[in-house]
């Protein structure tokens, strides 16, 4: 069992600056929120019994969760029972028997797919926790930015979060933004595109710009939905860098917020996190007629096509920007295969 700070739930990174407005109580009218704004949040869950300790979360510490629309793929073994509908919020939910999933990319292009037309769009992982007026938050920081009129994404890989003696406990490294960056050492391997990012602190109470994403915490304007659909042929590794390739040459600008008020439950030691089984696992493995293998030579292969120009359609590279605008802002030069030390430092506000 788990339980959040205020009630016992069923099992199924970080503080920082408030965003300016006043949160209203929940189910009340959001303070500088238009009223038809909705926002969808797109879960795609693989055997994870923290599941439903996400949903009521989020609906718990939402401003105004009536305006919530979850999409969840919930890969489950056979037999699962189904999560519940969170609240006054919005569930649409496909449940899908483990063995059949296809990797996360598959998943959370499946999840995208049930938007239904709402103004704002964030992608979460299904083992988070948030903080108190999380949905005005993010979407107070996004208007200051000029969205939805202006195409941008606001990512980062959260803070963590750890269950301690079933509570959800905060582990914040900082009241600023995290800033995804390349880890020290990171090269490009011969045949390999992936690269090794992470979360780097920084001393700042502005959005910084932004060179990656974390697919595990995405929050843009909903017309990302028709933009820049998920790429259900990637797999796992290489599907950020892919995503923000994509965004980038598409014309979208990327920021890490202050005070991201999401937090991550990680698969570190002392997290307190139930054991979840992963896609790749060998007992996994044995259940499936597909070796995830498979799905990962191709998923290189897709991102080797990727950033040759391939023609892949609404997946490919976009045309408002090039491969070489993208590594004279961010210091991965692609074509090149080479990275220079802006790659590795965040960007300045």
């Amino acid at each position: 069992m788990y339980r959040s700070a205020e009630a016992r739930v069923p099992t199924g990174r970080r503080g920082g600056a408030e965003a300016a407005g006043q949160v209203a109580p929940r189910g009340g009218v959001i303070a500088n929120m238009p009223a038809a704004m909705r926002i969808f949040v797109s879960i795609a869950s693989y055997c994870d019994p923290v599941l439903p300790f996400t949903l009521e979360r989020a609906v718990a510490t939402a401003a105004d969760p009536a305006r919530l629309h979850f999409g969840v793929v919930d890969q489950s073994p056979e037999g699962s029972a189904r999560v519940a509908t969170p609240g006054p919020a919005r569930l649409s939910l496909v449940q899908l028997a483990a063995r059949d999933a296809r990797g996360p990319c598959w998943a959370r292009a499946l999840a995208m797919s049930l938007h239904d037309g709402e103004d704002w769009f964030l992608q979460l992982d299904s083992h988070m926790d948030f903080d108190d007026g999380w949905d005005q938050r993010l979407v107070t920081q996004a208007l200051s930015l000029d969205a939805p009129r202006r195409r941008l994404a606001i990512s980062s890989y959260p803070d963590a979060f750890a269950f301690v003696e079933g509570r959800p406990v905060r582990r914040p490294t900082t009241t600023g933004v995290l800033a995804q960056v390349l880890q020290p050492g990171a090269a490009f391997e011969a045949g390999h595109l992936v690269l090794p990012f992470h979360a780097q602190p920084v001393r700042a109470d502005a959005p910084l710009p932004a060179f990656h994403v974390g697919a595990g915490c995405l929050f843009a304007p909903g017309r990302i939905i028709h933009e820049v659909p998920y790429d259900p042929w990637l797999y796992f590794h290489g599907e950020e860098q892919a995503l923000a390739l994509r965004l980038y040459t598409r014309g979208w600008n990327l920021f890490h917020m202050p005070g991201l008020p999401v937090h991550h439950l990680y698969n570190d030691p002392g997290s307190g996190a139930p054991t979840r089984p992963l896609h790749w696992d060998a007992e996994q493995e044995a259940e499936r007629e597909v070796a995830w293998w498979k799905f990962e030579q191709r998923s290189r292969a897709r991102l080797q096509a990727l950033v040759a120009g391939a023609d892949l359609g609404i997946y490919g590279l976009g045309r408002e920007r090039s491969l070489a605008d993208f590594a004279a802002f961010s210091g991965i030069d692609y074509a090149g295969r080479t990275l220079a030390p802006p790659a590795f430092v965040p960007r300045a506000p």
